[in-house]
């Protein structure tokens, strides 16, 4: 899928509940975080602060891991509705 210049990955921010975490971040990803912000901004013309990204840029970067999705489809696979037989089951 080609993105053209009027548009990003990550897309328009939803609304959603938060929880909220401490991270440390590089000089260097930091400044890269600000710039897609001012980026993010300028194409859909509402100024956004590089923190209200973190949560949807990983959001999207786990939805689109394929080796996450074939781990959580093998490990769904095996579940069962009774955690006890699941238990027994993984032993």
């Amino acid at each position: 899928m080609s993105k053209g210049p009027n548009r990003l990955s990550l897309g328009a921010l939803p609304r959603s509940d938060a929880v909220k975490l401490t991270i440390t971040l590089s000089a260097e990803l930091k400044a890269q975080l600000d710039a897609y912000a001012e980026v993010h901004g300028r194409v859909y013309q509402a100024p956004v602060d590089a923190v209200a990204l973190i949560p949807h840029i990983l959001g999207t970067f786990i939805l689109r891991d394929r080796g996450f999705k074939a781990f959580k489809s093998k490990r769904e696979k095996w579940a069962h509705p009774d955690p006890a037989v699941a238990d027994t089951a993984a032993r």
